[in-house]
């Protein structure tokens, strides 16, 4: 599997320090079967576990990922010679092992924006909490189920999941129960024991956590066999950070996919428009010119369109084609935050209506969002902001030489319609007695007002379907919002050679060009095909 390419399922860690001694295989177990279940329930995905690496089920669990080949990324409340205090003699080797075998290691960053205190030890247990429950699909509570008095402890590590409880310094908090599932594997302490020790219980939304999961898998499975974009995200300046060669990576994919499932989504448009036409002139022909066998073209077409829109619900495109271009420009903007040195992320900016429409990327922005702060910034402005507006000024003349070739296609076809139109009240005037005796006397009268008929009808057809075809497209709003972000980067860039790469600046842009997504997103939804074409 090219994992590169791939947005990885993170199942995050929180748990009590102490573990009873007879419980533990058990629960070990138990953390290991429901890694294999998610493993088989998402077979394109690679699995990544983010973990703090506390003493106790911090440590069971790692062990575990690393039983399973499962790469580690510890996300540790304070430096690792600061942290190693907290350990027992005996667990403090344990922790030096496990560390020597994760793929990355760092300290949480404070997704609160609170006082950097280095020596309150709560604190710190707090922001690597909060960061692991905002940066996973899946968290394992190792927990009791009751809740604790600490502000930073497992019981509070389950509430940031699930309910969001804490006050983040941008946005509003992401996670809920509604996009994060947390596996809550029962792991008692004491003497009290209400249910035997490794009994797993889902505390979520499971429906909605398991869309998530699919459409997820359904990005990766595709995103195998995508030739990536030879458009490159990147600056030849760029820092040489993994993080973002892999969300580039993951960007190029979702564009291919985005406009691979674009061209399908049009060709069906185009096809239910032409099957539309073709239905009418048949009909046309069964009842005017009384030509019984048409009768079986008119099936025909029907059985065609039903055909069609089965493919394109099958097929899924229209969705794909919007959601994945969503994808690819929430990472190109994270993208050039991170080259600009911000610690903002997408995540924390994305509209509330995109969180709820599209929470399966929510869940992959948080999981290609893991990483330390950036060491490096280079200045964004060419490569992000001129290289923007540059874009929709081109992108704005394109829309606008397809919107005049719709407008000439559409305008012919209502000539025609009109000349038609004109062509039978002159012939009824004429031959028709419309009004006056015929003036004109033509053989075969009923024969030349059925051709006028079925000409007019069909005529009239085509010309409401391809205004429907070129409707869809909403090509007069894409040419509007077009010109609006141009000036907007017009604008942008001013400020940025008047004010410098401030973080303010940063967030404007981020959050307006989120902003724009999120609304071509938005209107796009309501063009998916159907038989009113």
């Amino acid at each position: 599997m090219d994992t590169e390419k791939s947005i990885p399922i993170v199942v995050g860690v929180t748990g009590h320090r102490e573990i009873r001694q007879e419980d533990r295989a058990a629960i070990y177990q138990a953390v290991v079967s429901e890694l294999i279940r998610l493993r088989e329930r998402c077979p394109n995905s690679p699995l990544l576990m983010l973990n703090a690496l506390c003493e106790g089920a911090d440590l069971l669990c790692a062990d575990a990922a690393l039983e399973l080949n499962i790469p580690l990324v510890a996300a540790l409340p304070m430096a690792p010679e600061k942290y190693e205090r907290d350990f027992s003699a005996a667990e403090r080797a344990h922790f030096a092992r496990v560390c020597a075998a994760a793929q990355q290691i760092f300290e949480a960053p404070d997704a609160e924006n609170l006082p950097d205190n280095g020596e309150d030890r709560e604190l710190c247990y707090r922001r690597a909490g909060i960061y692991i429950a905002a940066h996973s699909h899946v968290l394992l509570a190792l927990w009791d189920g009751n809740p604790g008095p600490s502000t930073c402890g497992t019981a509070a590590t389950v509430d940031f999941a699930l309910r969001g409880n804490y006050d983040p310094a941008v946005g509003i908090a992401l996670r809920s129960g509604r996009n994060e599932a947390i596996l809550h594997i029962y792991t008692p302490r004491g003497d009290r024991q209400d249910r035997t020790a490794g009994a797993v219980s889902v505390l979520g939304s499971r429906e909605e956590i398991d869309d998530i999961l699919l459409k997820t898998d359904d990005f990766n499975r595709l995103a195998k066999d995508a030739i990536l974009s030879p458009a490159l995200v990147l600056p030849e300046n760029a820092p040489k950070d993994a993080c973002l060669l892999r969300m580039e990576t993951v960007d190029q994919a979702a564009e291919t996919l985005s406009m691979d499932h674009a061209r399908r989504f049009r060709r069906t448009l185009a096809l239910l428009a032409a099957a539309g036409a073709l239905l009418t002139f048949a009909f046309l022909m069964y009842d005017e010119a009384e030509a019984i066998w048409m009768i079986l073209v008119c099936g025909v077409m029907l059985l065609c369109a039903w055909g069609l829109l089965r493919f394109a619900a099958r097929s899924d495109s229209h969705r794909r084609y919007l959601e994945f271009r969503v994808l690819a420009e929430c990472l190109r903007v994270q993208i050039y935050l991170r080259l600009g040195g911000s610690r903002v992320l997408v995540s924390e900016l994305l509209p509330w209506s995109q969180q709820e429409e599209t929470a399966w990327i929510l869940c992959a922005l948080c999981a290609l969002e893991i990483a330390p702060p950036p060491k490096e910034k280079i200045d964004i402005r060419s490569c992000w902001v001129e290289a923007q507006r540059q874009y929709h000024r081109d992108a704005g003349k394109k829309s606008l030489k397809k919107l005049a070739v719709s407008d000439r296609i559409v305008h012919t076809a209502l000539i025609l319609s009109v000349t038609l139109y004109v062509a039978a009240v002159i012939f009824e005037l004429l031959c028709g007695a419309l009004i006056f005796a015929p003036s004109i006397s033509v053989a075969g009268v009923e024969s030349w007002r059925t051709v006028l008929k079925i000409l007019l009808g069909t005529i009239s057809a085509v010309t409401l379907f391809i205004a429907n075809f070129y409707g869809r497209l909403s090509l007069s709003r894409t040419r509007s919002d077009h010109r609006k972000m141009e000036r907007f980067y017009e604008k942008m860039s001013a400020l940025l050679l008047e004010q410098g790469q401030t973080e303010r600046l940063l967030t404007v842009l981020a959050r307006e060009e989120l902003i724009e997504n999120g609304n071509w997103c938005s209107y796009q939804r309501d063009n998916k095909p159907d038989l009113s074409i």
